[in-house]
């Protein structure tokens, strides 16, 4: 029945959504009942619908649930449609055309940097990277942006999540270095025989919104003075949104 406020069973419907959105692993029917405190026949009923139109997934063996690719979509779709991540998407085959490498777009989604935009340089590379891929914080170029110039709040429990699994990287002196250089790199750490540069899209109070990424097989990219590493800065810059000044 519907009423000003919305649609109840649409309501309950979307709670479904959202927990397993909440959720960092597929999720099986009772789990899921039992975090939106529903019966298992309902929630089964919305799964069912939601299977259908792609928006969740079921695995074979396990049975559990988990977002679909109409669900990514929708997600990708909505990321598209920020103000900073539509310009800064709009400009990056300029930046993959000026420095002939493969380009991707980031910004921080559910389960932290999350592959948004894909330009390829016309030397093709394969990796196992693809759109909606969640980048580390400590050993990515891209995550190692996002942990030196996002919220602490925001990055905590990926960090500590991190930190518990690679004790011997210290988040606070590869951030700082990062802030000094004005770009973070990584050469093979991620992806063998591959080397990755990335800088930040900063809003007004110096917060990333968006990270740029560039990927190529020479690891002189990462020099500091390198013409990669000088169009990438430059490219962030354009794009950034700069502190106003004060009256």
């Amino acid at each position: 029945m519907a009423d000003s406020a919305g649609i109840q069973s649409l309501d309950s419907a979307l709670r479904v959504l959202e927990a397993m959105a909440q959720a960092n692993a597929p999720l099986s029917l009772s789990d899921l009942a039992r975090r939106v405190d529903m019966p298992a026949s309902k929630v089964h009923r919305y799964l069912a619908s939601f299977v259908n139109a792609g928006l969740a997934a079921q695995a074979g063996k396990s049975g559990k649930y988990d977002l679909g690719p109409g669900a990514i979509a929708l997600g990708l779709s909505a990321m598209a449609r920020l103000d900073f991540v539509n310009r800064t998407a709009d400009a990056l085959p300029d930046l993959c055309a000026e420095t002939n490498l493969t380009a991707m777009l980031s910004i921080w989604g559910n389960f932290g940097p999350t592959i948004i935009r894909w330009e390829r340089a016309a030397g093709f590379i394969v990796t196992t990277l693809g759109l909606g891929t969640t980048m580390p914080l400590l050993g990515s170029a891209t995550g190692r942006t996002f942990l030196t110039w996002a919220q602490p709040n925001v990055i905590a429990a990926k960090l500590a999540e991190e930190r518990d699994a690679q004790p011997s990287l210290d988040a606070r002196s590869i951030a700082a270095q990062v802030r000094d250089d004005g770009y973070a790199w990584v050469s093979g750490d991620l992806i063998p025989g591959l080397a990755a540069i990335s800088a930040p899209v900063l809003n007004w109070q110096g917060e990333v919104e968006a990270a740029v990424t560039l990927i190529g097989t020479d690891v002189s990219i990462a020099e500091p003075d390198s013409a990669p590493v000088t169009a990438l800065k430059a490219f962030c810059a354009r794009l950034s949104q700069p502190a106003p000044t004060p009256a």
